[in-house]
């Protein structure tokens, strides 16, 4: 079949990859100039398993209303006279009790563990260079009730296959010997040694180039306007997608089935079609210092609960990421965020890095409210959801678009999930059907 992927972020170039691996012909389309240049642009860089706890859970209500006005605050829910955003937040909320907190965390555990086996094999496949780093995910805590918190759910991780082990503070230092400087303030931690880390960009941009080699068609500077449908009910199709071309062409791209990635913007695509995505963007921070004493930067992925900040080394630069803002699709910096970021690093590692000249960025994550992605298929017969991967979206990618060229090539995929639009039978769930309205 021919096939169009609509976005070349992580989710789009692996959806890519493994469709072409399929024995398709495939084609991506995008508005920036290359791969990767949003949402995988400059992230966290974390293969973490280990974060599978979604932000909606049982303490997140309270935590939001505490940090509401605080423009520091890691989760700002910046209020807008907006539907979406009003209606996702009634959703958050719901996706808030144990039960399905519970049951998102298995979600997101089978599809991260399959991703991450399958980040592993293309890896050994193509020899793709990205700073991979396989020392494991250490979270450190400096709140006793965070801590204390965090046990169950990484009980039920481990339940669930992934060896998140609970540890104590003189631990977490011997693991990570940089953080030595705020033993005081440490209370506990957990270790996953089987998580990594590397650099999205380069992974992602690696893996469009050897797509490329192998067939795979990139149109860049190329803008989706709208899909083009024919047929109602169960004969409704896709039969086409309207882009302005690089040299600012209108045109009409035909193909047999079509696979949306654009992450937050996918939305406003589908929207006109009848397709409600609860995905909201949730603007994220990052910053990139270079390292200047490799012996007080960390060497190991790490995760600071309290200020929802992860930090990964990347060769001779740090990078520093996290907090989230709802605050509609404007990715504008606001220099107080940017600035906490700064200050909390400074204070973890005082002198590791060059904190005078950070590299700050921000991109827009596609948050549904259970953090559980839609993968799978839509009222049209033709039309594929590989989006809303959240904040892990560089954990869930590989897995993502194998599972999604699977569904495309009329395969069930090998991972208990329960994929959008499809039945779903496991031993905890024996029948289910994630829709989304149509």
């Amino acid at each position: 079949m021919k096939v169009i992927v609509l976005g070349s972020g992580i989710i789009g170039t692996a959806s890519a990859w493994f469709l072409n691996k399929s024995g398709h012909e495939v084609t991506v389309i995008d508005r920036e100039p290359g791969a990767a240049q949003e949402t995988s642009f400059a992230n966290g860089c974390q293969i973490s398993v280990s974060h599978a706890e979604p932000w909606a859970n049982p303490a997140a209500p309270m935590k939001v209303l505490k940090w509401l006005g605080q423009e520091d605050a890691p989760l700002l829910f910046r209020l807008r006279p907006e539907w979406l955003q009003w209606k996702w937040g009634m959703h958050f909320l719901r996706e808030c009790t144990a039960a399905r907190t519970a049951h998102n965390i298995r979600q997101i555990v089978a599809i991260a563990e399959y991703s991450r086996q399958t980040l592993q094999a293309v890896r050994a496949e193509t020899a793709v260079d990205y700073h991979c780093e396989t020392r494991g995910i250490l979270h450190f805590y400096t709140d006793q009730k965070e801590f204390d918190q965090s046990l169950p759910a990484a009980r039920l991780m481990r339940e669930l296959g992934c060896e998140r082990i609970s540890i104590g503070a003189d631990e977490v230092i011997k693991i990570e010997p940089a953080l030595a400087s705020i033993r005081n303030k440490i209370v506990g931690g957990d270790f996953t040694a089987t998580d990594e880390s590397g650099d999205i960009y380069k992974f992602t941009t690696g893996l469009a180039a050897k797509a490329k080699q192998a067939g795979v068609d990139f149109l860049f500077n190329t803008n989706v306007t709208r899909l083009i449908t024919e047929g109602t009910g169960a004969s409704a199709r896709i039969t086409g997608v309207e882009v302005i071309s690089a040299e600012g062409r209108h045109q009409v791209l035909r193909a047999d089935a079509f696979v949306l990635a654009m992450g937050s913007f996918s939305v406003p695509l589908v929207k006109p079609l009848g397709i409600d995505l609860m995905i909201y963007p949730g603007k994220g921070y990052s910053a990139t210092y270079t390292v200047t004493n490799p012996e007080a930067a960390p060497s190991v992925s790490l995760t600071d609960d309290g200020y929802k900040l992860v930090v990964s080394r990347l060769g001779d630069r740090l990078r520093v990421a996290g907090t989230c803002e709802l605050n509609g699709y404007g990715r504008a910096l606001n220099p107080v965020r940017c600035e906490a970021i700064t200050r909390r690093t400074r204070e973890l590692f005082p002198d590791a890095c060059d904190y005078d000249n950070p590299a700050y960025w921000a991109g827009l994550r596609p948050l549904t409210p259970s953090n559980v992605p839609y993968i799978g298929k839509t009222r049209f017969s033709n039309l594929f959801l590989n989006t809303g991967h959240g904040t892990l979206g560089w954990t869930m990618g590989c897995g993502s678009g194998r599972a999604i060229a699977d569904i495309v090539s009329g395969r069930q995929p090998e991972v208990d999930f329960e994929f959008t639009g499809m039945p779903h039978r496991s031993p905890n769930h024996p029948v289910s059907n994630r829709t989304v309205r149509a």
